[in-house]
């Protein structure tokens, strides 16, 4: 072959080499997408803000920047309450937050963060991944045009922060608190006022007195907001909030949108964010729990059993009544109940009685 003629072979060849190495950036490019999430929390808050960046994250980092998800905390794109909404209509594309803020929307979204004397962190995954909660999840949240997932917890909550001491219910009567959700109503049954505030406004309410008293979360949390301040009686445990499920919410426009690849990435994401931050909130509560009361004289207290005890009665009415109102929360309030049921008979001879056995004795010293 001559020189020449080599030369005009492989020129075209070199183009087209040139030519397709050039399309694969751009097209690489192309398939990129930014998606906003909103969060209920402050910025960089230990254990749920910090939750909800690492969710972020990993979605970014898993598909190697294709969907790449940028946090706005609380506050700096949309109030922190109304991240469902801006979900809903498309303004974000995602949120991370707890179901129960938005029971104004329908009273059955509280299923899927707490329930007074419900499920525990472990029994709440299991309603969920295997005991058809989700389904009832993805019904409720598509008439919002959203689709909506586990993505943290917080365990068992504190009972929450008082001024003075709960001897009896009445103490209750005529108390303001912060506390959202079905505990929220549970308070109003039994005479006290109850009022939502999102993170960042407990602490001014609950010291220029707005506020009586306060729940939040638990030790990590509550040491870092600093309410031991201001309220010395910290009392357990959380009736509330046996297991705080968080979320993630996707506008179901956008998650339809997305590869079945993309998909399974986010729910991935979400499940290792909920196991995650529990294993956190198990780790740190403790240590701050010691700070709080041998660093910062916070007087622990366990409520009282025939407040509990009424504070039950008066759980079960709520709930039932509900269900008696709204067609959404029967529809989940049938499936919960009967999953309680069965969950509360397995933890009478699984966890429930290995706590009892291993407070008879401490093998390894204590």
């Amino acid at each position: 072959m001559k020189r020449r003629d080599f030369i005009k072979g492989a020129v075209p060849a070199a183009a087209g080499l040139a030519a397709a190495s050039s399309l694969s950036a751009p097209a690489y490019a192309q398939g990129k997408r930014q998606l906003k999430l909103v969060t209920t929390w402050p910025k960089n808050f230990p254990g749920l803000g910090t939750g909800a960046q690492r969710y972020a994250d990993r979605i970014t980092a898993m598909t190697d920047g294709t969907l790449e998800v940028k946090l706005f905390a609380a506050g700096e794109l949309v109030p922190p309450f109304e991240s469902f909404d801006a979900v809903s209509t498309g303004t974000a594309d995602m949120y991370h937050g707890a179901e129960y803020y938005w029971q104004g929307k329908s009273p059955a979204f509280n299923f899927f963060a707490a329930v007074p004397f419900g499920l525990t962190a472990t029994e709440m995954n299991a309603w969920i991944y295997h005991g058809g909660g989700q389904q009832l999840w993805d019904e409720l949240s598509a008439k919002f045009n959203i689709k909506a997932m586990p993505c943290g917890n917080t365990g068992v909550q504190m009972g929450g922060w008082f001024n003075k001491e709960i001897t009896s219910l009445d103490d209750f009567k005529g108390l303001t608190m912060r506390m959202p959700g079905l505990g929220g109503e549970v308070l109003r049954k039994i005479g006290a006022t109850a009022v939502a505030l999102p993170g960042g406004e407990i602490f001014p309410a609950l010291q220029s007195g707005a506020i009586d008293a306060t729940e939040w979360v638990g030790p990590w949390n509550d040491l870092a907001f600093g309410f031991y301040r201001i309220a010395k009686f910290y009392y357990y445990p959380g009736f509330h909030e046996p297991g705080a499920t968080l979320s993630t919410g996707i506008n179901l426009d956008t998650w339809n949108e997305l590869t079945e690849g993309q998909k399974a990435v986010v729910e991935a994401a979400a499940k290792a964010e909920n196991t995650y931050m529990l294993a956190e909130f198990n780790a740190q509560n403790g240590n701050a729990l010691n700070t709080l009361v041998n660093e910062h004289n916070v007087q622990l207290k366990k409520f009282p059993e025939d407040v509990l005890k009424a504070i039950g009665k008066a759980s079960g009415e709520v709930i039932a009544d509900l269900a008696a109102q709204n067609e959404d929360v029967a529809k989940v309030y049938d499936s919960f109940i009967k999953f309680r049921q069965n969950a509360m008979e397995w933890a009478s001879v699984s966890d429930q009685a290995y706590w009892e056995a291993r407070a008879l004795d401490y093998p390894y010293g204590g």
